[in-house]
Formats: C-alpha cells, structure tokens, sequence
C-alpha cells in the first residue's frame, strides 16, 4: 500500500509526532510511507525520520530560509476550511487552506491519515475518491469543545474511519457521534523497544517526564515526595520536561525544602537513557489522553505509580501486577503508592519485570499490524462498495433501455 500520513509539524516535539514516527517507520517496511508536514520551521526535525519513509512539508516557515513564506499575502488571511473551533486554527490561514487542497485533490495513495481534528475535516472535505480516509483521535472527544464535536459530526461521516488511542474514548465516539457507516476503531499509541538495558530496580529514584502544564498535575506529586522523604530520605525525583509550570514548580520545591530532593531536568531526547536510572515511574495527570510516558517507563523496565485518571492509564496498567493505579490528586494516596513500592525491594523488581513483559503489547510491530488490518479491511469495503454501486448502475442503466421514456432519459444524461 501506499499509505500518506498529514501532520501539523512533523519538525516540532510531541506525542503525536513520536507516535506518528514510530508507526510510518515500521508500516515503511512493508508499504510505501509518506508524511506530508502542513508546517517546516527548522531545518532537520527533531526526531530521526525513519529511514524509508519519505518526508515533505507543504508551507515553509524558516525565516531565514529561502522559501520562507510567512509574510505571503494568503498567510495573512484566516482559514475558511480548517475549522475555527479547533486549538491550532490561528496558525492556519487561506495559504494552508490551499496548500492542503492541492496536496489532497493530487496524493495518489491507497490510504490518506490525518492526524488532528482540522486535518481530518481538511481530508474529510477535499480528498478526492479512492483512497481510504482516516482520521485519527489523539486527545479524546471529551476535550474538544461543543462547537468543535459539531463541526466533526458534520464532516467527520465523509470519512472511513475515526481511529483512537483508547477504547473508553472509542466508546465515547460510538455513543455521542451520530457516524453512520464511520468505522471507529481503538489503537493504542506505539512505542519501540529501547535501545539500553533496562532498569535493575536499585537506583533510589522516581522519575516523571512530560510538559510541565497544569493537566500534569506536577505540584500534586511533589507534595506526595515531601511525605516520602519524611520517610525514607535517601530517594529522589527526577522530572524531564518543560513548559508554562516551571517557574511555579521550582517555588514548591523551594518552599517545601525538596531542593537536594527533587530535580527540575529539563527536556531530555532521547529519554529512555534516564528512564532506567530510575526504578520507579510517576504520573500524576488529571486527565491523559493515552500515557505515552507510561509506556515508556514500562518499557524500560520500570512500575509505573499513576493516577486513576479517565482513559489512558486504566488501559496500559495492570493494576498490583505491573504498576499502581492510585486516586487522582489524592497527595497521600500517591505517596503511599510510592512508598509501597519503596519499601519493599522484591515487590518493585518484580513489576518491574512484569511492566516490561506486559508493555510489549505496544511494540511498533504490534500496532502496525493492527493498523494494517483496519487499511485492508477498508480497502475491501470501498472496493465492494463501488462494485456494487457499478453493477447497480448497470442493472438500471439496462432497465432503462428497455423503454421509450428511459432510453429518452438517458440520451439526456449522456448529453448533460
């Protein structure tokens, strides 16, 4: 298959760009991969681009580049095609409108993915007959707006199918959007093995990693290790990472004397290097759209101590076997959480091994081959679909031949 992903911008750093990575590089073993960025605004992207898989962007945003096209005339004109209700539509404009038109009514492929709500309206809208259109979820429906959910239900049926990263969002998509013929489909994020030994379970420290923005919840979980040095002092937290929270965060260190304690890392790619410095994983969010640091963690070898918190974590931890599923914003739940695996060596070194084993499941390899399934499936569908639609058209286009009146109307067709 030929199979085209379209992304904001493939150059930047984020879950989706990771995820969309590690599944266009495994598909690019088997099939012929593209992905198209709507944006470029640095030179090379931040994560290695696989090696089979093609890369292209459609609007240049490198100031200092030669084909910068950030003061072009159409740049300064808002999008009348992505739709205004989603999160990113300043950044759109009348040029990505086009840009993203061109792209699709020309992308000669078998399968086209969008990768954000307004892609997913622009493939829904503009790309021609043929290629299977999907649109994948990669936050949850219960985020987006009301105006949002009504823009998708109104264009999000052109599509073959919706797909999302946990099966509670996939539920919430079956019950709330009116889809018909729409085939929703939960497939979890994927995350390749690491390229170091995994965690031995003796290094006394936790580690949490993602953006320091409030949904994180960062402030809950260093109060929790304020409770856990009360106790056993000679562990420590290491959270990688940046963003709007950090200026507040080291304040709460300060403030609770965790200064030789916990340790603001900063961003740090690649990660799983520091994943198994640690023994213990942490993830106290408020909400998660999947939990890709879950994962992670678990891959390298690591329980993973997380909030209970709606879709993701729920779905990724075996709770008392791999990790700990622990109430959200609950501070002395959390320490306890930690503190349990702490205290009790053996405990921690066999989930540990067991996190290892279970996270598996989301090896590239894996989520690729679900993906195939879904692109195949849909292939046959539409083949079948247009089939019986041309025999239908056979059957009546012979109907008619048989009198006076439908070969009259079809004379008229024909001229038309």
């Amino acid at each position: 298959m030929h199979i085209s992903f379209l992304i904001h911008n493939a150059y930047g750093i984020g879950g989706t760009i990771r995820t969309t990575y590690n599944l266009a590089g495994t598909l690019a073993e088997q099939h012929d991969v593209e992905i198209v960025s709507v944006f470029r605004h640095r030179e090379e992207p931040v994560f290695a681009t696989p090696g089979k898989v093609r890369l292209r962007h459609l609007v240049d945003l490198r100031k200092d580049g030669p084909g910068y096209e950030g003061d072009h005339p159409e740049a300064r004109r808002p999008a009348t095609v992505f739709p205004a209700t989603e999160g990113r539509y300043k950044q759109y404009s009348a040029l990505t409108d086009r840009r993203i038109a061109e792209h699709l009514r020309s992308l000669d492929c078998d399968v086209v993915v969008g990768t954000r709500p307004g892609l997913n309206v622009h493939i829904a809208q503009q790309a021609r007959r043929g290629p299977v259109r999907v649109g994948q979820e990669h936050l949850t429906l219960s985020t987006h707006s009301a105006p949002l959910k009504l823009t998708l239900r109104t264009h999000y049926p052109r599509l073959d199918a919706v797909t999302t990263v946990t099966e509670a969002d996939a539920q919430t998509y079956r019950k709330l959007m009116r889809l018909p013929g729409v085939r929703v489909e939960a497939v979890p994020n994927s995350v390749p093995a690491p390229l170091v030994a995994p965690a031995d379970g003796t290094g006394k420290w936790v580690v949490a990693a993602g953006r320091l923005a409030p949904a994180k919840r960062y402030d809950v979980l260093i109060r929790a290790f304020a409770k856990v040095v009360a106790e056993r002092p000679d562990w420590r937290l290491r959270i990688y990472g940046a963003g709007v929270e950090k200026a507040k965060l080291r304040k709460l260190i300060d403030d609770l004397g965790l200064y030789n304690h916990v340790l603001l890392m900063g961003p740090a790619n690649p990660l799983d290097p520091e994943w198994v410095k640690g023994s213990i994983g942490a993830v106290t969010s408020s909400l998660e759209s999947f939990g890709m640091t879950i994962v992670e963690a678990m891959r390298c070898g690591l329980p993973v101590v997380s909030t209970d918190c709606p879709h993701g974590p729920g779905e990724i931890i075996d709770n008392g076997a791999d990790g700990l599923l622990v109430p959200v914003g609950k501070t002395d739940a959390i320490a306890a959480g930690l503190l349990k695996l702490i205290n009790d060596d053996e405990l921690r070194k066999r989930m540990g091994r067991q996190a290892l084993e279970n996270a598996a499941r989301f090896d590239p390899a894996q989520i690729a081959g679900r993906y195939e399934r879904l692109f195949g499936e849909l292939a046959t569908r539409g083949t079948l679909r247009g089939s019986l639609h041309r025999t239908r058209g056979a059957l009546l286009s012979s109907a008619l031949r048989t009198t006076d009146a439908g070969r009259s109307a079809l004379r008229r067709v024909r001229a038309a």
